[in-house]
Formats: structure tokens, sequence, C-alpha cells
């Protein structure tokens, strides 16, 4: 009698050759970015311990100094400026980054990805692991840690629109939010496992803080190399659909026997080998053209503001924790990573809600607008014990990383494959760049007005926040408003946009 087959092989052979080429390549992206996010966040622990109480700190007894008052600090940031100084470490990198991004997405249009992201990985890896190698090498010259952040900085720009272009040559339209949404999980993945990573040698090491997510970024590079695929048609699977939407069903893996096949297939009979890339011979998007695509300026500038809020979230939330709610440097950093829990939960619900509802731009500004005032409750009330200080950061975290989350992944690659750029889907690189540019401009303001600001009471830098929120929710109203008239049934034509 013929053994029937084993449920494990029957689960595996279910899934098409596509399913399992798609979802490698998510997973292969996902981690190439968590580790971009692993390398930025030691800086945001390690400043607590740079900059301490000493008072509070017990002195080894055979250390000989003459100043009680900055023993344990690591100059140049034992001086009474070092918020100064951690503003402009930060602003190195942040600054670099987004002047680095405009071009980055130009590059990435024009040269292999692989090449492009690989490079780019071990080049952070160096920089990152140089920052730490400062406490092994005794340096204490404020200028060496600030072009270390700056070259770091320039480098990291290859990522964001390089990923976003691979994951969006392999994806539809259909689900993109939901799949997107769940996995731009990877920021906030990286940015926990940074602040644990971190966490582990800030109190003892500092350099390894820095040293080893170094190493890791770079040997992600290196697996990048070896098996990143650009486009499907390299290894003979399908072309995604990216416009017509009630002809194409996209869950994340489903079985290659269904009806609802998780991307379009080529009528039978037609060899995969056959489908040719639409845009072999189309040429890449020039900046003012990207600039013209419907949609684009309104997302960069709500970016700008959304990502001010979030990274400085980011650079300044273990500090803000370490000094109101007077946890040590550790634990600190470990409470902040619950930030960044909330910021997967609000990037997938963001992502299905708008794919239910098909308004990107009114779900962004729904979570916006409810971001204001939990901000304003989680200042005041926020350190009320250790289960109010969890719940807030969870929901703020949801609320600020939610919109931040679909910009900057579903709703740039929507705008990158516009119907009006007739197929040529090599405008993806640089309508992300643009997006994603904008918001480093946000990015780098942030932690920069949050250390000029932060001497005068943490109060105002969440006033400052609460500000930038609004104005991302008025930055959006036009879209929003023609997202709700086309609910009821109101429909405009596309006009502004010559064919590219």
């Amino acid at each position: 009698m013929r053994s029937s087959l084993a449920p494990g092989i029957r689960v595996i052979t279910s899934f098409s050759r596509d399913s399992w080429y798609r979802g490698f390549i998510l997973f292969l992206t996902f981690l190439f970015y968590t580790s971009y996010h692993l390398s930025r966040k030691p800086i945001s622990v390690v400043k607590s311990q740079l900059h301490r109480n000493c008072s509070n700190v017990i002195r080894p007894a055979d250390l000989n100094v003459t100043n009680n008052d900055t023993w344990c600090d690591w100059a140049p940031f034992d001086q009474d400026n070092y918020q100064t100084l951690f503003g402009a470490v930060d602003n190195s990198f942040l600054v670099a980054y987004a002047i680095g991004m405009f071009f980055s997405g130009i590059f990435g249009e024009r040269l292999p990805l692989r090449y492009y992201l690989s490079t780019g990985m071990v080049l952070s890896g160096i920089f990152t692991s140089l920052f730490g190698l400062g406490y092994y090498w005794n340096i204490h010259s404020i200028w060496y840690y600030a072009f270390v952040q700056a070259m770091n900085g320039l480098v990291q720009t290859t990522g964001w629109p390089a990923v976003v272009a691979c994951v969006g040559n392999w994806f539809g339209k259909g689900k993109r939010g939901f799949i997107m949404g769940v996995w731009n999980s990877h920021t906030s993945v990286g940015n926990i496992l940074g602040s644990l990573i971190a966490g582990v040698f800030v109190s003892s090491a500092w350099g390894l803080s820095f040293i080893v997510p170094g190493i890791i970024i770079g040997a992600t590079g290196v697996l990048c190399f070896f098996f990143l695929v650009e486009h499907p048609e390299d290894v003979n699977c399908t072309l995604p659909q990216h416009h017509q939407e009630s002809a194409e069903q996209e869950p994340l893996l489903c079985n290659s026997s269904s009806n609802e096949e998780i991307f379009s297939s080529p009528p039978p009979g037609t060899p995969p080998s056959v489908v040719e890339r639409s845009d072999d011979h189309a040429e890449a998007i020039s900046f003012c053209r990207a600039l013209r695509i419907p949609g684009v300026v309104e997302f960069s500038l709500c970016l700008l503001f959304a990502k001010l809020v979030s990274y400085t979230f980011l650079y300044w939330l273990p500090l803000y924790i370490a000094n109101v709610a007077q946890f040590d440097p550790r634990a600190a950093g470990d409470m902040s990573t619950l930030f960044d829990v909330g910021g997967i939960v609000g990037g997938i619900m963001a992502g299905l809600v708008s794919d239910y509802t098909g308004g990107r731009a009114s779900t962004c500004w729904v979570m916006l607008i409810f971001a204001a005032p939990m901000l304003f409750l989680y200042n005041h009330v926020g350190q009320n014990g250790v289960p109010t200080t969890i719940g807030m950061l969870l929901v703020c975290g949801a609320l600020v990383n939610g919109p931040y989350a679909l910009i900057t992944t579903a709703v740039s690659a929507d705008l990158g494959t516009h119907e009006c750029l007739r197929g040529n889907s090599r405008a993806l690189s640089t309508v992300t760049a643009i997006i994603d540019g904008t918001g480093s401009i946000g990015a780098a303001l942030g932690p920069l007005l949050a250390g000029v600001i932060s001497p005068t009471g943490w109060n105002n830098v969440f006033y400052m926040l609460i500000t930038s929120d609004i104005l991302a929710c008025l930055l959006l109203s036009r879209l929003v408003y023609k997202e709700i008239r086309g609910w009821c049934g109101y429909h405009t034509r596309m006009r502004g946009f010559k064919e590219i």
C-alpha cells in the first residue's frame, strides 16, 4: 500500500515557487533594514553613560581624581554643555543622512541594488565600530565622534531606497499596506535589538555597544551580496500587478492551487522565462518629475514632521526616562523599547486599516490627531508607576510610528508605481528617497531642537512634539478631503502630470 505524503511536505508543496521566493525576499530585506536600525540605536542608550550623576556612582578606591562631579563621565561630554554636544553628534548623523538621501535614490535607480546595499552595510559596520573604538583608543575629541557619525549617516542612506525598491519589485498593490506594515516592523525590531545589545555592555565597556552592532550589520552586508534577488524575472518568477486592483488578490502566503494566488500568473502554458520586464528600456525618472507625481509633496512634508517626533523619541527617550523616572542607564534603555513595540503594532494596524478603507492619508491623519493628546498625557502622567509608563509608551509608540511606517512603506511604494508613470517602475527608488529624505530633515531637526530646548524643561520638548503632529495633520488635509470625496462617490480626473 502506497504511503501518504508526510504532513510537513504537504505544507511545503502547497506553496508555489513564486510564494517561496517572495517570502524569502521579504525575510532578507527585513533582516537587512533591521541591522541598519540596530546600528543606529546604541548612541541613545550610551548617552546616559557618557554623562552621569557621579555623586550616585561608587568611586573605585584606587582612582585618584580632582573633580568629584565629573570623574565618572567621558570627556568631552563631562561639561555643562553635554546636551549641546549630544545634539551635535546626533545631527552629524542625521544631517548627513538627510542630504545623502536625496542623492541615494538617484544612485539606487542606476546601480545594481545588491552591490549598492552590500557596500552600504559593510561601510556602515566599519563606521559604527569606529565610534565604539573611541572608547578603547581613549579618544576624547568631539570632532572624531561627529565625523564618524556623519560618515555613518551618509553610507546608511543606501538602505531605505534600495530595500523599498526591492520589495516594490516583488509585491503588487493589493495587500501592500498589510504586507509592508508587518515588514516595516524591522524598524522597531532593530531599535529594540539595538537597545538590548547596547544595554548589555553600556555599564561595563560602552565601546562594545557600538562594535557588536557594527559587526552584525557588516556580516548582514555579506549575506546580502550572496543571496539578494532584485527582480522576480531574474529567477523566472512572475511579475506582480501594480494597478489592476480588482483582479489582484495578494495574501502574503497562500495555497498555489487557490483562486486567490498571491501574485498574478502568466497565461496557461506560458513559461516564466518569456515574461519580460516592463521597464527594461525605460529611463530612470528625474528628481523634478518624481515631485510631480500626485501626493509626493504632501506626504513628504507630512513625514518631515512625523519623523521629527519619532526620531526625537529614538534619540532622547532613554535619557528622558533616566532623568525623569530615575532609572539606571540599562533599565532606561530596556524600558524605551516598549515605544518600539507599540510602533510594531501601530504600523501593522495602519497598513490593515488603509488596505481595507483605501485611505492611506486618512489613516495617517486620524492616528496623528490622537497622537497629540497622548503625548501630552505621557509627559504629565506617564511616570506615575511602572504599569502606567508601560501602557503610555505602547500607545504613544503605536500612534507616533504608525503614520511614519505607513508613509515610508506602502505610500512610497504606491507613489513609486503610480498609474501616471505608465508602467515605469524605475521611479520607485527615487520617490522613496524624496519622501524619506524630506522626512530625514525632520529627523535631524527633532533631536537638535530637543537638545536646545531640554535645558529649559522637558515640558517644552513635548509641546514642540505636539505642534509637529498637528502640522503633519494639516499637510494631509487636501489628500484626506479627496479620499472622503471618493468614498462619497465623487471622482476627480488626474491633472497636472504629463506623460513621463
